[in-house]
């Protein structure tokens, strides 16, 4: 989009980095799809996600990981939001997700990557990505806990599978639900969750920048089968940028298109016709075919930060 601002969505018309601003955003859609729903319970889970990420969430420490920090989070969330608005926008009634249903899902999303974060009986865990492999396990242990006191406790069961949908421990095919619904809802946050991190106007700088390291302290850059043999996927920052529209062309599209159901088709009603996540998207892997086939990594050069190293810093300013 010309002229998109780096902190914005990809519409340009929210700031994913602020979470007052996303669950204005979130909730004024969901008033106007579902009038006169409560959704008290879901403006109270964006204060808890806040507080969750900077490190004031009883027994967790603040976030530092580089890539899945609160921007990301923000984005998949406002993405789940927009999904199940064109969902309910293209559906029979007797299909619709109605309000709880999309509260939950939003839920899910918000805390799809609570697995990354630190207990505060990890603070010698050097990072939280470290935990990349079970981080989608350890999010729905969260899951469990969390819900209960949010009033969510008879979903709770459900949404710890749900959180499955948008990670590779558990395949989507084993993930029974009883309800057709509550599978398209897990597809929606899967798909919602790939979408936002690909849309990301920096996206392929934080790939090198960040995403990069994460993979280094989880293993899987370079992985350690059962047998001894190791096996190195990325061996550089570069690499992984180079392997990135491989990544997308044979993984995620076959998965948002395939395993989860193509339920990036409810942006598409969602806007009107015009699905800009999908045009985020495949500009930006134009952009880097060109760039690898002209030998040029040096053009991918927009600045990037997260906000979890932001978040570092003014704790070590405060400290000192």
């Amino acid at each position: 989009m010309q002229g998109r601002q780096t902190q914005n969505d990809v519409s340009n018309r929210v700031n994913v980095e602020d979470a007052d601003l996303v669950g204005s955003a979130v909730v004024g859609l969901f008033a106007s799809r579902f009038p006169g729903a409560d959704f008290s319970k879901l403006a109270r889970a964006f204060e808890d996600i806040k507080a969750l990420f900077n490190g004031s969430f009883p027994g967790y420490l603040a976030c530092d990981t580089l890539y899945h920090d609160l921007r990301h989070t923000l984005d998949a969330a406002l993405a789940t939001a927009r999904l199940i608005d064109g969902h309910e926008r293209s559906q029979s009634p007797k299909d619709r997700l109605g309000p709880r249903r999309a509260m939950l899902g939003v839920i899910v999303a918000l805390l799809h990557d609570s697995g990354y974060m630190k207990r505060e009986s990890e603070h010698d865990v050097e990072n939280g990505a470290i935990f990349t492999k079970i981080h989608v396990g350890r999010g729905a242990d969260f899951l469990l806990d969390y819900l209960p006191r949010l009033g969510f406790g008879a979903e709770a069961p459900l949404a710890a599978k749900l959180v499955h949908y948008t990670g590779y421990e558990i395949p989507v095919a084993d993930l029974q639900v009883s309800d057709p619904r509550d599978h398209v809802l897990g597809c929606i946050v899967g798909t919602a969750d790939l979408l936002s991190q690909m849309a990301d106007r920096t996206y392929v700088e934080k790939c090198r920048d960040f995403l990069y390291e994460e993979f280094v302290w989880g293993g899987i850059a370079r992985e350690r089968l059962l047998n001894g043999r190791e096996v190195v996927n990325y061996r550089s920052p570069d690499d992984l940028v180079l392997k990135t529209p491989e990544y997308y062309d044979n993984v995620a599209k076959q998965r948002i298109g395939s395993t989860l159901g193509g339920a990036d088709r409810y942006a598409d009603a969602h806007f009107g016709g015009t699905n800009l996540y999908r045009i985020e998207i495949e500009t930006t892997m134009r952009f880097l075919r060109s760039v690898i086939q002209g030998e040029q990594l040096e053009r991918v050069r927009r600045r990037c930060y997260s906000l979890s190293a932001r978040k570092t810093a003014s704790s070590k300013t405060a400290s000192g």
